[in-house]
C-alpha cells in the first residue's frame, strides 16, 4: 500500500481525533475515544464518504489499534496484581468468565455469528476496542463485524460510565475499594474506567485502575483461547484438517500481542523511567483514538441500524449481566 493512498484517510482520522480531544476537555464525562467514534460515524455517513479515504482509514483501523495494544504492555507490571489481593484476583477471573460465557450464549440466542459473539465477549470482558482488535485477526473476523462490535461496546460503555459512579456510591458509600472493583471490573476501556472513577474521587481511580489492569493482563489468555475455539470450529467445517491447522497456527499469537507480553515483562523486571512510561501511554491512547475515528468513518450506519433491535438487546443484555455479576461477587468476595 502506497503512502499516497494512505494519507487522505489517515489525516482525516487524525483530524477527527484532534477535534475529539478538544471536545473531551469540555465534556470529560464522554471521553475522547467515544467522541471520536461517534464523530467518525456522523461524518463518515454524511460528508466524508469519498472512496479515496478508504485505504487510509483501513490502515488506521487495523495497524494503529495493533500498535496501541502493544504499547499498552509498557504501562503495566505483573506486580500490580498483588495490590488487589487474592480475593480481588478471584473477583476479576470469575467476572470475566461469566461475561464471556454469557455473551457467547446470548449472542447465539439472538442469532449472531460466532465471530460477532467472540468479539463481543472479549471486548466486554477484557478491554473494549483493544481486545477486539487483538481477537479479530485470530478468529479471522469480518471488518464489518469488528466495526459494529467496537461501536456497540463503546456506546454501551458510555452508558455504564455515566451510571456506575452513581450506583457505586449509592450501594457502597465510602468503601473505596468496592466502588473501584465495580467500575474497574465492569467498564470496557481504560479511558471509561478513569473517567467514571474520577466522578467519585481520586482514591477510587487508583483502585479501579488496578482492577482494570488485571483484566487487561488476561488479554493474551483470552486471545489464545478464542483462537483455539475458532480453529476447532474450522476443523468441523472443513474436511482437510491439516490445511485448517496450518492456517490457524499462523494466527496463534499476533506480533502485537507478543510485543505486549515482552513490554509488560520488561516493565515488571526493570523500572522504566517515568517520562518513558508517560510517553508510551500517551502514544498508545492517541493511536487508539485515531483508530476509533477511522472505525467510525468506515461504519455503514444503515447496516448498523438495520440490526439495531438485536444489537441493542445484545448490548443491554451483556451490560446488565456484567453489572449484576459484579455486584453479587463484590458482596460475597470483597464486601464480606
Amino acid at each position: 500500500m502506497k503512502v499516497k493512498e494512505i494519507l487522505p484517510g489517515l489525516l482525516t482520522s487524525l483530524a477527527i481525533a484532534l477535534v475529539s480531544q478538544l471536545v473531551a476537555q469540555r465534556v470529560p464525562a464522554l471521553g475522547a475515544a467515544t467522541i471520536a467514534i461517534l464523530l467518525g460515524i456522523l461524518l463518515g455517513n454524511t460528508v466524508l464518504r469519498q472512496p479515496q479515504l478508504a485505504s487510509g482509514t483501513k490502515f488506521a483501523e487495523s495497524k494503529l489499534l495493533e500498535y496501541s495494544v502493544m504499547l499498552l504492555g509498557a504501562t503495566m507490571t505483573v506486580q500490580t496484581i498483588g495490590q488487589i489481593g487474592g480475593w480481588g484476583v478471584g473477583f476479576i477471573l470469575i467476572q470475566m468468565t461469566v461475561t464471556i460465557l454469557g455473551a457467547l450464549w446470548l449472542g447465539k440466542r439472538l442469532g449472531f455469528s460466532q465471530s460477532m459473539r467472540l468479539l463481543m465477549a472479549g471486548g466486554n470482558a477484557v478491554c473494549g476496542s483493544s481486545a477486539i482488535a487483538s481477537i479479530a485477526p485470530v478468529i479471522e473476523a469480518d471488518e464489518d463485524d469488528k466495526g459494529t462490535v467496537i461501536t456497540l461496546v463503546n456506546l454501551m460503555g458510555t452508558v455504564l460510565m455515566l451510571t456506575l459512579p452513581w450506583l457505586g456510591t449509592s450501594l457502597f458509600g465510602g468503601q473505596t475499594i468496592l466502588k473501584g472493583a465495580l467500575i474497574g471490573g465492569t467498564l470496557q476501556s481504560v479511558g471509561q474506567v478513569v473517567a467514571a472513577a474520577s466522578m467519585v474521587n481520586q482514591a477510587t481511580v487508583q483502585f479501579a485502575t488496578i482492577f482494570k489492569i488485571m483484566r487487561i493482563m488476561m488479554l493474551v489468555v483470552v486471545v489464545l483461547i478464542f483462537g483455539r475455539l475458532h480453529q476447532r470450529s474450522l476443523e468441523k467445517e472443513v474436511a482437510d484438517e491439516a490445511v485448517v491447522s496450518g492456517n490457524g497456527n499462523g494466527h496463534w499469537l499476533p506480533w502485537y500481542v507478543a510485543g505486549f507480553l515482552i513490554l509488560c515483562g520488561l516493565n515488571s523486571l526493570f523500572t522504566l523511567p517515568a517520562f518513558l512510561s508517560v510517553s508510551v501511554h500517551t502514544i498508545s491512547s492517541w493511536f487508539e483514538i485515531i483508530a476509533l475515528a477511522a472505525i467510525g468513518l468506515r461504519l455503514n450506519l444503515v447496516n448498523f441500524l438495520r440490526a439495531g433491535k438485536r444489537l441493542a438487546l445484545y448490548g443491554l443484555g451483556v451490560g446488565m449481566l456484567q453489572v449484576t455479576t459484579a455486584l453479587i461477587l463484590i458482596s460475597f468476595l470483597l464486601k464480606g
